[in-house]
């Protein structure tokens, strides 16, 4: 994987965004009076990521576009957004959007709205409940980042070979088991050995607890570091300066996300790679519960493109960035 073609690819990727977002159509109610009631249940605000996203979400489910939103967000605590979910079914809203916290526990909830007639639309993360029990899902294919973050550790790494560090995502959550599955498959057979993974819980101050951890333990024997998103990355980054090593080159970087803070961190250098999870899927989240307010086809899963930067991305890429 040469760089200058990922550098194609993430330019690419960033314009391809810029399109949709221009392009994709909102929700609406097609110019009527009454506002369609949708529940929005948000696993929390652990990140930039997820701030991002909780925008773009109530941008489009706007009275503007024809949506009163009922938002709730959980704090990253299961019992909290199944309630969530329970409470948007007793006031009978029209439909509900989930972002699931973790991958199980949700099919008595959603058999609850499914008998209630009140569908229910996924988004990010994904559940293991039967899929017959929502409507549709839409999100990123969370395998391919960690499999394209894997590959970039392998060709870093080359024939010296790296000892590797994980901050790994929330426990239970798909995003964390899915990029822990693709890296895995990258990386297998290659001269990256792995001295510790742990959960970060996809927070700043989780990857730098978790990274002080790591280099007492191990010190400077660490020279790579795989963290499933940018915030944990950017409180790894605390935690190597104090330290006394230099993130980027004592120990190289390859995070997740591509926000703002993280692709800053990229064109510093204190980032070496970052794999995109793009945000932004408020707009295409509002078509489908239109589309399915109204009888419409659907489709199961719908999954956005994501690209991939190197540094001069990030240098080229940041004025523009919308998230």
């Amino acid at each position: 994987m040469k760089k200058k073609i990922l550098g194609g690819i993430a330019i690419a990727s960033a314009l391809t965004f810029a399109l949709t977002g221009c392009a994709a159509s909102g929700g609406s109610n097609g110019g009527g009076d009454e506002l369609v009631t949708v529940g929005f249940a948000q696993t929390g605000s652990e990140s930039g990521w997820r701030a991002a996203n909780t925008e773009s979400m109530k941008e489009a489910f706007s009275e503007e576009n024809g949506f009163e939103l009922i938002f709730n967000a959980a704090d990253n605590k299961q019992e909290a957004q199944i309630a969530a979910v329970r409470s948007f079914i007793n006031q009978g809203v029209d439909a509900i959007v989930i972002a699931p916290i973790t991958v199980d526990g949700w099919d008595d909830v959603l058999k609850e709205a499914q008998d209630a007639g009140i569908p229910v639309i996924l988004e990010d993360r994904t559940v293991s409940a039967s899929d017959d029990l929502y409507a549709s899902w839409v999100g990123l294919d969370f395998q391919q980042e960690g499999k394209t973050a894997g590959e970039w550790a392998v060709e870093e790494a080359g024939d010296a070979g790296a000892n590797l560090v994980i901050l790994e995502g929330t426990t239970g959550s798909s995003a964390a088991l899915d990029r822990a599955t693709g890296f895995a498959e990258a990386t297998e057979g290659s001269s990256i050995n792995v001295l510790d993974s742990q959960t970060g819980d996809f927070t700043r101050d989780g990857g730098k607890k978790v990274m002080e951890g790591f280099l007492q333990k191990y010190g400077s024997d660490i020279n790579m570091l795989f963290a499933h998103n940018d915030d944990m990355g950017l409180g790894a980054l605390d935690a190597i300066k104090a330290a006394g090593l230099v993130p980027g080159q004592d120990i190289k970087i390859v995070t997740i996300d591509a926000v703002k803070d993280g692709m800053t961190a990229l064109s510093k250098g204190e980032f070496n790679f970052i794999v995109e999870c793009n945000p932004i899927l408020g707009e295409k989240v509002a078509d489908l519960v239109t589309k399915v307010l109204a009888g419409e086809e659907v489709p199961k899963t719908e999954i956005v493109p994501d690209g991939a930067f190197t540094q001069e991305d990030a240098i080229e890429l940041l004025p523009t960035r919308p998230y």
